[in-house]
């Protein structure tokens, strides 16, 4: 069997799309696109194709433009969207507006952020002023709200284009994409299986070439499972680190970036991590010479609304927050809805650090 790269794969599905992988394989890349499109593969597909470490650096140099760069993913989408059903909200004409404002820019010699030019949609889950967000609900079928959540702002600030919103299941609750408001979508590997979730809207759009990257969040999975099940990458933040507006129905939810390699990630997760200001952070600097290491993941998180997860005067730990504390070490941990255990390597590495093992109801 010959090796798929996500080169030949995103040439591959250019003009129609994406076929099984098993088909993908079989053959050259050159000889699916000649097999499935009528004429070679032109400009636009050529950008569609670039990474978005890649594509920003040639619009900072003004090699492209922010507006030849939006039309060029804005045609794939055309093409591509109706048979994945990825992206369920589309504004391509406030996208081409912002993309003219950002070529002026970059014109006029002004200051241009890590994103500048680049499209990019947010799954339907984050508050987008002007912008329905249902969260795959229909009780918010109609909702537009008037503000941008945090990573939006972020986002926006980094100059990234808006262009629309991505599939999730409702309220983000499951490990597939579907939902009453704009049913399912379907992994670009294989029509007929799932794309994983929630963030499969995101994930398959990147899979597609119909954006270079997109949001996401996680609470058990939800970046990384579809960045599995449509070969991208998908990257779950330790909690604090992209901080979030409080909107998930879980505290243990994070927003985090994703991308078709893991710079193209490094550069999304750029613009977005960062304390909130007059927040506490999510961890505090152990002592040296006290015997214990520190186990939380970053000394620079912080989390919003102030609660400090991980100051610990003794070894007790109280409701659920060891739960937050295993996620941020890296720990396994399997988790049911009123019970959770840590596996025994987890628990050699917790006593090392002087705290017990832990088996305990966690509160609904």
């Amino acid at each position: 069997m010959r090796r798929i790269t996500r080169r030949s794969f995103a040439q591959a599905i250019g003009t129609g799309v994406a076929v099984p992988l098993q088909t993908l394989s079989a053959r050259p890349a050159e000889e699916q696109v000649s097999a499935r499109a009528p004429s070679p593969i032109g400009k636009a597909d050529e950008i569609c194709d670039l990474s978005a470490v890649d594509m920003a650096a040639r619009i900072r140099r003004r090699d492209l433009s922010a507006r030849e760069v939006l039309a060029a993913h804005l045609a794939r989408i055309e093409r591509i969207n109706p048979k994945v059903n990825a992206i369920v909200t589309l504004v391509a004409e406030r996208a081409m507006a912002d993309a003219a404002r950002a070529d002026e820019q970059a014109a006029g010699g002004r200051p241009l952020g890590v994103l500048h030019g680049l499209p990019v949609a947010h799954k339907d889950l984050v508050d987008t002023a002007g912008i329905r967000t249902t969260r795959g609900s229909r009780f918010l079928s109609d909702n537009v709200p008037k503000t941008d959540a945090l990573i939006v702002t972020r986002i926006r600030a980094a100059g990234a284009i808006t262009c629309g919103k991505t599939n999730t299941p409702e309220y983000g609750a499951g490990s597939q994409t579907f939902n009453a408001v704009f049913g399912a979508t379907r992994n670009p590997y294989d029509l007929t299986k799932t794309c994983g979730g929630s963030s499969g809207g995101a994930a398959v759009s990147l899979a597609c070439g119909m954006l270079p990257i997109a949001d996401g969040s996680d609470m058990g999975g939800s970046l990384r499972n579809p960045a599995a099940f449509c070969n991208v990458v998908g990257l779950r933040p330790s909690p604090g680190r992209v901080p979030a507006d409080g909107g998930s129905w879980s505290p243990l939810s994070v927003l985090g970036p994703m991308g078709r390699s893991v710079a193209d990630v490094a550069l999304f997760l750029s613009a977005i991590a960062g304390r909130i200001h007059g927040a506490r952070s999510l961890s505090r600097k152990i002592p040296r010479g006290s015997g214990r290491r520190s186990i939380a993941a970053s000394r620079a998180c912080a989390w919003p609304g102030g609660r400090d997860w991980a100051a610990f005067p003794s070894r007790r730990i109280s409701g659920a927050s060891w739960t937050a504390v295993a996620a941020c070490s890296r720990i396994s941990v399997v988790a049911s809805k009123t019970r959770s255990r840590i596996s025994p390597a987890p628990t050699r590495r917790f006593r090392r650090c002087g705290l017990p093992r832990i088996t305990r109801s966690i509160p609904s």
